[in-house]
């Protein structure tokens, strides 16, 4: 495959085209089974295309043996997240997208500076493809500490249910988060902080239910998506991240 601005050859398709400064491949989609991740790489087409739909430009798949022993699999699983992360950042894309398997999923994460936007385990790659083309949403640069507000500053959970707050906070696409008022929620006291992300309404926006005890706080979650359908996949993001901070309930 050649670069698509300057027709340099590169080493693989997709790759980032060091000659010339130009990404091959605007996102990619990762499907992680704990021991193989299938990588697929998309160039988004040109301005005023008539097909709008995002073309395959590669696909890699990279595997590893899962250790039994768990201080090897530590290691194990480490080197495996960092050949997929190796591979991404051959390609430079805008987006990550990733679905399946947490672990690996996590740790790929932590090493590399992309926002995982997570998808559905089934056909991620045909989603991606048609939410691409699509219109994007907007990211917020904010700092997770300053999309904070509202007339409420009390969080429920004291530091642990400030982690939670924090986790929903840094999505790209939340622009603000306002705490609402600490109430006995009556249905038992299950141990532990809890939260949840509730169905997005038809603007956009969802509620962040945070627990602890029999005591629940619903937030106000303001984010940039456009109707319920947006919202809903930002609503998926946020429980997905809650979960693999150990708070989904």
């Amino acid at each position: 495959m050649d670069c698509r601005r300057c027709g340099t050859e590169l080493s693989r398709p997709g790759d980032y085209c060091l000659a010339c400064d130009t990404a091959n491949s605007h996102a990619a989609v990762v499907a992680f089974e704990r021991d193989r991740a299938t990588l697929t790489f998309l160039r988004d087409p040109p301005e005023h295309a008539d097909d709008e739909v995002p073309e395959i430009v590669g696909e890699t798949v990279i595997t590893t043996v899962p250790e039994e022993d768990p201080e090897a699999e530590v290691v194990e699983l480490r080197n495996f997240a960092g050949k997929v992360a190796d591979e991404i950042r051959r390609k430079r894309p805008k987006e990550v997208y990733a679905a399946g398997a947490r672990r690996p999923l996590r740790e790929c994460r932590a090493q590399l500076h992309h926002q995982f936007y997570r998808v559905p385990e089934e056909n991620p790659v045909e989603r991606v493809r048609s939410q691409r083309s699509e219109r994007s949403l907007e990211v917020v640069e904010t700092p997770p500490k300053e999309k904070l507000g509202g007339s409420h500053s009390t969080l429920i959970g004291g530091r642990k249910g400030r982690k939670v707050v924090n986790t929903v906070a840094a999505h790209p696409n939340v622009k603000k988060l306002i705490p609402g008022p600490i109430e006995a929620g009556g249905g038992g006291s299950r141990g532990g902080v809890r939260a949840k992300a509730t169905r997005a309404g038809e603007s956009g926006n969802v509620r962040l239910l945070i627990r602890d005890g029999s005591s629940v706080q619903e937030n106000r979650v303001v984010t940039t998506a456009m109707d319920r359908e947006t919202g809903e996949r930002i609503r998926a993001d946020l429980n997905d991240a809650l979960a693999e901070e150990g708070y989904q309930e």
